[in-house]
């Protein structure tokens, strides 16, 4: 064929795809690149009137399909919301949008924000859209697309639940488009997303739209983690097994010999000195040293994760005391325009209070931290400068990782553990891929770089396997709240919303687990069968012979276990007796023999002496030391002053110990065993003796294959007590979405908020409200808790309801304010105190305490404080005090809708408005 005939079939193969698909031929000429395969595949779905589920690494540019819908409703004369689930992300698609379609036909709703909210395409969060489901908003008319960004938001433990209600309730002539990161089960994903709402399609893309190359930086020197580091990258991921780099393997036993050298020294108590080890102890790169070396590699921009807000703020600090510059003067002048204009409404007098000098000083320089302890304008700042190029380096917590689009040429992980709120724990995989895929920008990087910091006793196999493991599934977080069930039930009634609730993810993922255990429990039921036929004994009932073997068994270790109760009570008891001076025989452990008693130690429910031993040794030691009744020999003068940690005191005490102890001898039965522990396995127990006269007439003791018959029987036990657990956990998991609503259902009938299919005049205000403290807020209305409040002090009780202390084991006392505050506060804990306990009856846990730490600054901020006196009160950043202030506006303006028609609306009104200035004003508006 002649290039003429190849060119010509060539436009007519591009004619006919623009015949079958003419939106998408229309869009794809907006770009000045061709699209993927994947990007097409969905689109052309879309086209064809099916829904989709595109799950594909972060960068890979499944927004394009996203963006496909929104095109595809205006051209069809429909509507698209665009969903995301955090509002810096809606603000930011916002923007693209009103860029390509003009602000006339693109609206933004966050609750903070609401902008041209009739337009033919809104961007919204999450829950605005759940809210206007439920409400039957008369913007969903004409509805025909849904984005669902970042769907796989729907494993969030407090969010999550609220993408699942949205996909259940949407009308069925509406398109999800559902846009994921990759998961492992995103078949499993896409199969229920198909039972609810029709057809759907689900495509997945394994492949990076730039090579990752993983390394290990220590101290100066980059390695790379796989020895076959080229072919591994082109994936993005290596496959389980992959070798890892010999270099590494040896700085690893190079660093294990010089820990185990510096542990020997260290115990000689040479602290440093003689003999080297053999092995070099890697070098620990500094901050301002790791993010030099990236610059001298050309692998800047980047993203360095460090799992602590004052770790980010610390690593910017130490980069500007090292003079670290990353641009040039031209770059600082732009970056300083940008920042003082966008920054240009925040008040000046609370620029210090805010580290906004110090915040400039170092976005200037190029380098920022980002985490949620700052001012969200902050964030925004260097988010966009981040994206300009302008920022070279952002110190970030793993919040950064949730979708902002930031991508980066490399992405570094200062550790591989975090904290979680609890502990510290180790990444998982999925988070070690969540992470890393940020590296490399589609069309500016040719390859990305994910890097590990060297830490002392790194394993780099266990590096190698959270780079090389592809496991992280999606699991759904729904449960039925009180707000969905009364909303539900006045929507469809009490068995349709039971209905609704049974096709949620959380019930599929459920009751595909049941297929496989059900499965199970069929072949453990045949084997059961199997194993009493091995046992069968020609002389009678062998399993009844067993099952009186093993009785006698129960009957002798509960026998032990009584004996073993006693003696405990016995040894406290005696221990209880001891005073300071008695000398006593410590029997056993440790630190057994002769010791003096300086303190008893009796006040806590297991006594725990404080002795010192004739060996010079003071303990205080436990009932472990103690496995017989021990009394005083003798007693003897014990020091008022003694202290155990007073060398001489010791040796003088135990001197006269020794002395004392010298014409002693152990008392009667002192360290000795007890007359129980002589007696044989049954003792005299006369149940034990009944059954052993049952065992010896049964017909099948005198069987000659007795013991083999016993084995088979053993099995049996063993299987059966499997098998009943397995039918408990299939019992528990089919229908526990639907009993779970049924148990919320029979709380809100106790409160007289529904009334079998209908929801009350009580349960109308709980409607309103989608707090997670939904229903102590809605009974405080109903009960009258909050009248005769004012704004201001309205606004202090309120917080005690969104306020959750980061830290729950902070024990300190919060600062709140007197008077009708803490009258109104003590009064909303003894409230859910009360449905706690109406919860417990009806085995339910959704309500935590009322936390009052937020009440003292939601006071004063409300009363009219400066930022700087509010935040020198509570140990706040500035970040979290707009997020929680925030959060505590849209529940003043949830308990103003909820409380129509009483003095309370206007109050909780007034509240929302002394709220909304400065700061908190300000970020709600910004950018927009």
């Amino acid at each position: 064929m002649s290039d003429q005939q190849e060119g010509a079939a060539a436009r007519y193969a591009a004619y006919r795809r623009g015949r079958e698909h003419p939106v998408f031929h229309e869009f794809a000429g907006l770009y000045d690149f061709g699209l993927d395969d994947f990007q097409v595949r969905a689109c052309h779905e879309l086209e064809e009137g099916r829904g989709v589920l595109v799950a594909a690494p972060t960068g890979s540019g499944k927004t394009i399909v996203g963006e496909f819908a929104v095109h595809l409703a205006l051209a069809g004369g429909r509507k698209c919301f665009y969903t995301t689930p955090i509002k810096a992300l809606s603000n930011q698609k916002y923007h693209d949008l009103v860029q390509r379609y003009g602000a006339d036909r693109v609206g933004l709703l966050t609750g903070d924000n609401t902008v041209n909210g009739e337009a033919p395409v809104v961007v919204m969060t999450t829950e605005v859209l759940r809210n206007m489901l439920y409400a039957g908003s008369r913007t969903l008319s004409g509805l025909g697309f849904v984005v669902m960004d970042e769907v796989h938001y729907l494993a969030d433990r407090s969010r999550g639940a609220v993408w699942e209600e949205v996909i259940i309730h949407l009308p069925e002539s509406v398109a999800v488009v559902s846009l994921s990161a990759t998961v492992s089960n995103a078949e499993e994903f896409g199969e229920w997303l198909a039972t609810v709402r029709g057809e759907v399609t689900t495509i997945v893309e394994e492949q990076r739209p730039v090579p990752l190359y993983q390394h290990v930086l220590q101290g100066r020197r980059l390695h790379d983690l796989f020895a076959d580091t080229e072919e591994l990258a082109q994936a993005g991921f290596a496959q389980e097994g992959a070798r890892v780099n010999p270099q590494l393997m040896r700085l690893a036993r190079d660093d294990w010999a010089s820990s185990r050298m510096g542990d020997r020294r260290d115990k000689k108590g040479q602290r440093g000195r003689g003999h080297r080890p053999q092995g070099r102890r890697p070098h620990l790169a500094s901050r301002h040293e790791v993010v030099d070396r990236l610059e001298r590699e050309g692998l800047l921009p980047a993203i360095v994760f460090i799992f602590s807000r004052v770790g980010c703020d610390a690593a910017v600090t130490q980069c500007l005391q090292a003079n670290l510059r990353l641009t040039t003067p031209q770059e600082r002048d732009e970056i300083f325009a940008f920042v003082e204009e966008r920054c240009r409404h925040l008040p000046e007098e609370d620029l210090h209070v805010l580290g906004y000098h110090e915040f400039l000083d170092g976005l200037t320089r190029g380098v920022a931290a980002h985490h949620a302890g700052m001012l969200p304008t902050f964030k925004e700042c260097v988010e966009e400068l981040f994206l300009r190029g302008l920022c070279r380096v952002v110190f970030a917590t793993e919040t950064l990782a949730l979708g902002i689009n930031m991508p980066a040429r490399t992405v570094v992980l200062e550790r591989l553990s975090k904290w979680n709120g609890e502990a510290h724990v180790a990444l998982t995989p999925g988070e070690y891929t969540q992470l890393t895929g940020r590296a490399g920008r589609r069309g500016l990087d040719v390859e990305g770089h994910g890097v590990v910091l060297w830490e002392p006793g790194m394993n780099p196999k266990e590096v190698a396997g959270l780079a090389s493991t592809r496991t992280y599934p999606l699991r759904s977080s729904f449960r039925p709240s009180y707000n969905m069930a009364v909303n539900l039930v006045h929507q469809f009634g009490r068995e349709r919303a039971r209905e609704l609730l049974e096709s949620s993810f959380a019930q599929f993922q459920a009751d595909k687990a049941v297929v496989g255990m059900a499965r199970q429990l069929r072949k453990s039921e045949d084997a059961l069968d199997g194993y009493v036929e091995a046992a069968h004994c020609h002389l009678g009932d062998f399993m009844e012979y067993a099952r009186l073997r093993r009785r006698l068994s129960e009957v002798e270790k509960d026998a032990a276990r009584a004996r073993r109760t006693d003696r405990r009570g016995e040894v406290i008891a005696s221990l209880r007796a001891l005073r300071p001076g008695d000398v006593i025989e410590v029997p056993a452990g440790k630190f057994s023999g002769l010791a003096v008693v300086v303190d008893p130690g009796s006040a806590g429910e297991e006594p725990r002496p404080y002795v010192l031993t004739v060996g010079r040794q003071a303990r205080r030691l436990n009932l472990a030391d103690f496995p017989t009744p021990v009394a005083a020999m003798t007693r003897m003068k014990v020091p008022k002053s003694f202290s155990g940690r007073n060398p001489q005191m010791r040796r003088d005490l135990a001197a006269a110990l020794a002395a004392r102890g010298s014409s002693l001898r152990p008392p009667s039965g002192g360290g000795r065993a007890h007359p129980d522990d002589r007696r044989g396995p049954g003792g005299t127990d006369p149940e034990a003796d009944r059954i052993r006269v049952e065992l010896r007439a049964h017909p099948c003791h005198a069987c000659p294959e007795r013991e083999e018959h016993a084995r088979w029987a053993e099995r049996w036990f063993k299987l059966d007590r499997d098998t009943r657990t397995l039918r408990r956990r299939v019992d528990q998991r089919t229908n526990t979405i639907a009993r779970q609503f049924d148990r919320v259902c029979e709380v809100l009938e106790a409160l007289e908020y529904l009334d079998g299919d209908e929801v009350t005049v009580r349960g109308r205000h709980l409607r309103r409200i989608y707090s997670d403290m939904d229903l102590v807020a809605s009974e405080a209305i109903r009960t009258g808790l909050w009248s005769g409040l004012d704004p201001s002090e309205l606004a202090a009780v309120l917080s005690a309801l969104v306020f959750e202390a980061r830290r729950p084991d902070d024990a300190r006392a919060p600062r709140i304010p007197g008077g009708r505050v803490a009258d109104a506060l003590r009064d909303l804990v003894h409230l859910w105190s009360e449905l706690e306990a109406l919860e417990r009856d009806h085995r339910l846990d959704f309500l935590r305490e009322p936390d009052a730490g937020f009440a003292w600054a939601a006071h004063r901020w409300a009363e009219g404080d400066e930022l700087d006196d509010v935040l020198g009160v509570v140990d706040l950043a500035a970040g979290d005090f707009v997020r929680w202030m925030k959060q505590l506006l849209d529940l003043a303006l949830q308990v103003a809708d909820a409380a129509a028609g009483t003095p309370l609306r206007d109050v909780a009104r007034e509240t929302a408005d002394r709220l909304r200035r400065g700061v908190v004003a300000y970020s709600s508006v910004s950018g927009v």
